[in-house]
């Protein structure tokens, strides 16, 4: 007589059931609607771009990604759209187990804004970034003979500006010329500084300390009209 293993039976069942719970519950999951993104902007600089903004760009077919299912989401496709906006250096986006979106975005940083036929900055990396209407940085004005497509020259000096104390301090205008030499305008001064090429520039960098603490010391600062830095070894003063 045929004997039934009950506990075969038992385990088998017990299988199906887990097998069906689990396929169930990935497919509820996956039909598990987004809510509404969570974003955070890395860092401390000022908003450029806005949340909102952001949010605009986080469209899956055509529609926000909120409400969608969790199934449909292409997080590389949000992240391409988040980065093609000139404002933004960097974006992540991640989903969680429970379907809920986070957006991590990292602002491009300007150092100098460029006002000459057009008006952009120019960021930390020498690249183009528009004007924001929802935040202005103060950094120093750059005109002259400047070009959106060659930037190579008057970023050279506005990054050493940025990261040197004294110029970031002091810096208030950089003019790039027509042969891609470069004068500049310090703060609470009338003169005009001309800096020539970015050759021996730390040296020269170095000369306009040396001189600007004297002036300073001496009161005379606000005797010249042009302090000539073109030569490395010596500063050449005009006065007015």
């Amino acid at each position: 007589m045929l004997r039934i293993n009950y506990n075969y039976i038992k385990i088998i069942g017990l299988l199906l059931l887990v097998s069906f719970l689990f396929a169930f519950s990935r497919y509820r999951n996956a039909k598990r609607k987004v809510p509404k993104p969570s974003i955070e902007f890395l860092g401390e600089n000022k908003l450029f771009i806005t949340e909102a903004t952001v949010s605009k760009l986080l469209i899956q077919n055509q529609q926000p990604v909120a409400g969608q299912p969790k199934e449909i989401i292409d997080l590389n496709e949000l992240e391409t759209a988040l980065s093609s906006n000139p404002m933004i250096k960097k974006a992540e986006v991640f989903m969680s187990v429970n379907g809920e979106l986070s957006a991590e975005i990292e602002q491009k940083r300007p150092i100098a804004r460029v006002s000459t036929n057009a008006s952009y900055y120019i960021d930390d990396e020498g690249l183009y970034m528009p004007l924001s209407s929802n935040y202005t940085a103060r950094v120093p004005l750059v005109t002259g003979a400047v070009k959106k497509n060659d930037l190579e020259t008057v970023f050279a000096f506005a990054k050493m500006v940025d990261e040197d104390d004294f110029l970031k301090k002091h810096v208030i205008e950089i003019r790039q010329n027509n042969d891609k030499t470069i004068d500049f305008k310090i703060r609470k001064s009338s003169f005009t500084v001309h800096l020539g090429s970015l050759k021996m520039l730390k040296k020269k960098i170095n000369n306009l300390k040396a001189f600007y603490q004297k002036a300073t010391k001496d009161k005379i600062l606000n005797n010249y009209k042009l302090v000539n830095l073109k030569f490395d070894k010596q500063v050449i003063c005009t006065k007015k």
